[in-house]
């Protein structure tokens, strides 16, 4: 425990899933996390929990305005030197069934609200001396599948511009680093509820044979908010069992 003393952050998609297992590691590691969302009462139930360390903010991503407001409420916890980027939608849909109305509130979730959240912190990180922005991305967005055009293209939208930000803030002491989850057992990732062991037989042939669970992914975001990650910016963090290096042949050696 400590890893996180004296830190001030912003997790965006706080109140479920990756988001809130980000928050419960970061107030337990020592951080003051303002905690993010548009479901309220879930967002507001785990900052009680959590106790004096932690607060809730509605926040649409893709607002400016709510992003200002954000920045304005973290102040209150002290200088801000971490953003977790982690809200996001998914929307699963062939090419030709896809809207571009569709298309547009994936993009303007999760690309844009990455975009508005990087710029909005910019300002506060270097007057608090620097800081770490991590960035949610996804296994997507570093290879994709079919169904999927909206969700892919934010993802990797997200992957290039952490390397954009990483070359134009290291200068002011602000890391940018982008995490790619892949097969996480989350509502997202798993809406129908599949029991766990159910879920893993779709895994056995990865590297780690079973599906992730979201506080797998909060463990990287820990330590990329952390003083151990001093040297670490534009750079990608799979957590994703070994997914993208690949799958065992069942009719080859070493399977």
């Amino acid at each position: 425990m400590g890893r996180l003393n004296g830190k001030v952050a912003i997790i965006t998609g706080a109140a479920r899933g990756q988001g809130e297992q980000a928050a419960r590691l970061f107030v337990r590691e020592g951080a003051r996390v303002l905690l993010t969302d548009v479901l309220d009462e879930a967002g507001e139930a785990l900052a009680a929990e959590l106790g004096p360390s932690a607060r809730y903010l509605r926040l649409d991503v893709s607002r400016e305005d709510d992003w200002a407001r954000a920045v304005s409420a973290v102040a209150e916890l002290g200088p801000l030197n971490v953003l977790l980027n982690n809200a996001a939608v998914v929307f699963a849909r062939s090419i030709a069934d896809t809207t571009l109305e569709d298309y547009q509130r994936v993009i303007g979730i999760n690309q844009v609200g990455t975009f508005l959240g990087m710029r909005s912190v910019i300002e506060p990180m270097k007057h608090a001396g620097g800081g770490s922005i991590i960035n949610v991305s996804s296994i997507d967005g570093l290879q994709s599948k079919n169904g999927l055009v909206a969700y892919s293209a934010s993802k990797w939208a997200i992957r290039g511009m952490t390397k954009t930000a990483a070359l134009e803030l290291g200068q002011f002491g602000i890391r940018v680093n982008s995490i790619h989850p892949g097969g996480i057992d989350t509502l997202m990732g798993n809406p129908a509820g599949i029991a766990t062991a159910d879920l893993d037989r779709y895994y056995t042939l990865q590297a780690i044979p079973r599906v992730g669970q979201p506080v797998e992914v909060a463990w990287m975001a820990v330590f990329l908010a952390s003083d151990e990650a001093s040297y670490c910016t534009g750079s990608e963090y799979p957590v994703d069992g070994g997914w993208h290096a690949g799958q065992r042949n069942p009719g080859l050696p070493g399977a």
